[in-house]
């Protein structure tokens, strides 16, 4: 018999435990799988709550739909029907006072074409995009401002790569890693080629609208919020036999003299521990360094020094005849023009179901329109340190500034904060991971995973968890 506790309940966790299932989505024989996570749910940053009355998403609300983790695993919870793809509303750059639509052809905000940046960048900004300077770079890591800075300009740097990167990341282009971000655009500068010529051998061919350009959508959800897709999941390992205990939070991790580990949880008066042969850490790089010390020392060094950056989600609710229209699927914000938000996203033009959504919050003859704000960059904490109103109502204002018009007083809102909710890449991190990832493997049973690893995306923490239950077996 084998038994393993699986730490976090996160769609990594989640992803984790149902990696340890046989193919036929059964425990083998004489197999036991727990998993313990420390919220009042699973899901972690897949969450949802009410807002006017309506189950809303207040943490991730989409994913990467080219990579087929995350939609498969949509599919296997039974939920393939409703997997959705957002409308064709462009998104957008608030910059400069005004609302540009974010130029086509760039890659997380690399121009395969600088021309096409006319508007967001001004003509002496796009020019020094143009006459890119090639340098010679011999770095195995470089931050991503220093790479499209000195190549582009510091404007491409500022006003288009560092608001995409702050949606991804909630992370600084001056402090994160381009061989992590960016890999193929590094490789690119470190083989002595342009940027723009290398964005626009990845991007999708442009055609000359005589033909269809047939791409993939990059973007997918679940109709009614992502968050449905983790209690799905939850279900299934259920049926399948996986313990699934919320509300417990791990406090010490230990090696015992005759195999496997110890974990211990509850208040120190009163503690229980959990015994089993393996465990995996699906957890944030300070929790996970907390329970590595004992028993991989260098990896939990290593992990103690990954920062993360906190945010908040601000949900609003809206009378969709006192706000008026709204064009796009969205906003991001350049920091360099000193803004509250970071982004919105205008949900009910990004997703027809929110718009369906908004008419039965509504109620009769009343239509509700939902939109989405974010606060919070790395180190940039104190932003969030303040009242949940006082955040709603800097956020309503930068709305209202981006859009010409003050917002009326919203039907309901809400607060999702998320402390410390993402690992920052910083340069030199992919050599980090190699250091932790070693040093776990010479514990036998033991194995990591989660967003400090491959990448923070949905589809990328699904990877992750599966490369840990594959290391574990490859250990047995």
């Amino acid at each position: 018999m084998t038994s393993t506790l699986v730490i976090g309940g996160g769609i990594s966790g989640l992803a984790a435990a149902l990696a340890l299932l046989t193919e036929d989505g059964r425990l083998a024989a004489g197999d036991e799988v727990t998993l313990l996570e420390g919220a009042d749910r699973v899901g972690g940053k897949l969450r949802g709550e009410q807002v006017a009355g309506q189950l809303v998403d207040t943490g991730a609300e989409a994913m990467l739909a080219r990579r087929p983790e995350g939609t498969d695993l949509v599919a296997r919870a039974g939920l393939a029907d409703d997997l959705v793809h957002p409308t064709g509303a462009r998104a957008q750059v608030w910059s400069r006072g005004r609302i540009h639509l974010l130029p086509p052809r760039t890659l997380m905000g690399v121009p395969a074409d600088p021309t096409l940046l006319d508007g967001v960048l001004t003509d002496q900004e796009v020019d020094r995009a143009l006459a890119e300077e090639v340098r010679p770079l011999e770095e195995d890591d470089v931050s991503v401002g220093d790479l499209v800075g000195s190549r582009l300009g510091p404007a491409v740097a500022e006003r288009l790569v560092e608001p995409l990167l702050g949606g991804v990341y909630a992370g600084h282009a001056r402090l994160l890693s381009a061989r992590a971000a960016l890999p193929a655009l590094l490789r690119a500068a470190q083989d002595g080629q342009r940027l723009q010529d290398a964005a626009g051998r990845l991007l999708p061919t442009p055609t000359d609208g005589t033909q269809s350009a047939a791409a993939a959508p990059v973007f997918a959800g679940v109709r009614g919020g992502l968050h449905r897709w983790p209690q799905a999941l939850a279900g299934l390992l259920s049926d399948a036999g996986v313990r699934l205990e919320t509300g417990v939070v791990a406090r010490e991790l230990r090696r015992k003299p005759e195999g496997g580990f110890e974990v211990v949880t509850g208040p120190r008066p009163s503690p229980t521990a959990y015994r089993a042969d393996r465990v995996v850490l699906a957890l944030p790089p300070a929790p996970a360094a907390r329970l590595l010390d004992p028993v991989a020392p260098g990896a939990a060094r290593a992990l103690g020094t990954v920062e993360t950056a906190s945010m908040a989600v601000l949900t609003f609710a809206l009378d969709t005849a006192e706000l008026g229209g709204l064009d796009g699927s969205g906003i991001l914000v350049p920091p360099v023009d000193g803004r509250t938000i970071k982004a919105a996203t205008f949900s009910a033009t990004k997703w027809a179901w929110v718009h369906e959504l908004g008419r039965d919050a509504g109620g009769p003859g009343r239509h509700l329109t939902f939109l989405r704000a974010s606060i919070g960059r790395h180190r940039e904490e104190v932003t969030l340190q303040r009242p949940d109103g006082e955040l709603l109502d800097a956020a309503l204002t930068d709305l209202g500034d981006a859009l010409g018009r003050a917002l009326p007083a919203p039907v309901d809102a809400h607060v999702q904060r998320w402390g410390g909710a993402l690992p920052q890449y910083a340069v030199g991190h992919l050599d980090l991971v190699e250091r932790v990832r070693a040093d776990v493997a010479r514990v036998p049973g033991l194995a990591v995973c989660g967003a400090t690893y491959d990448g923070v995306g949905i589809p990328a923490c699904i990877a992750s968890a599966r490369r840990a239950v594959a290391d574990l077996r490859q250990g047995q």
